[in-house]
């Protein structure tokens, strides 16, 4: 009996430590977010064969359109690496500080040119780390149509010349404020694309411009054009 309890737990520390920070926390947290998008959402995953396996796979950007709150958790259920997350700086609440810093969210200022946010995404970026962003910066109101897509997606993609994974999320619960979507069920899809390598010299709006053409193409929608 003691053999197989200690095979158990052998086997249950073996997957837990399955993560893409390799510590046990981390580990609890990752599987729980996992069971949580298959149960509470239903996920679904179009595109597998497009995530690379690897924990530390970058440099890499993950962009995404943005529908509901739980995005980036449905994102983070999806990969076996860590995604550094871009968020406004406005829309994290200061009750939530803990779990901005154990996540290590980029904190960007909406309101104005935010070289911080820049910077920090490039560092993680040339140490080889994933970055996530939405460049519609809100959420899709009305669903239905692209919002503009920032300028400053095609500028980071331009600089660290990173290849970018374009994932498009569909089926979220559409409720406002964006936190109820944690706490609907829904049947969420996620649209895998293969990685987007951009040339050298690519100008950012050159790139921006890739970028909405492949979501209007995967979604059908119109809209995306250039933002601020």
């Amino acid at each position: 009996m003691m053999v197989v309890g200690w095979v158990l737990f052998a086997w249950v520390s073996r997957v837990v430590m399955r993560n893409p920070r390799g510590d046990v926390l981390t580990g609890v947290v990752y599987h729980a977010v996992r069971a949580y998008a298959a149960l509470v959402h239903r996920v679904r995953i179009v595109g597998r064969a497009h995530v690379p396996a690897e924990r530390i796979p970058g440099p890499l950007i993950v962009v995404c359109n943005h529908t509901a709150g739980v995005d980036p958790l449905l994102v983070s259920s999806a990969v076996p690496f860590e995604v550094r997350w871009m968020m406004g700086r406005d829309m994290m609440s200061p009750r939530f500080r803990a779990i901005w810093a154990w996540t290590r969210v980029i904190p960007v200022n909406r309101k104005g040119r935010d070289v911080t946010s820049a910077r920090e995404a490039l560092r993680v970026l040339n140490e080889g780390g994933v970055v996530g962003v939405f460049p519609e910066g809100r959420l899709e109101r009305p669903p239905g149509r692209l919002l503009p897509f920032h300028s400053g997606v095609g500028l980071l993609i331009a600089r660290s010349g990173a290849p970018v994974m374009p994932i498009w999320i569909t089926g979220t619960p559409q409720v406002d404020p964006a936190w109820r979507s944690l706490v609907r069920r829904s049947t969420s899809r996620l649209t895998i694309g293969p990685l987007m390598r951009f040339e050298p010299g690519q100008t950012p709006q050159a790139i921006t411009a890739d970028l909405v053409a492949w979501f209007r193409d995967v979604s059908g929608w119109s809209g995306g054009g250039p933002g601020g």
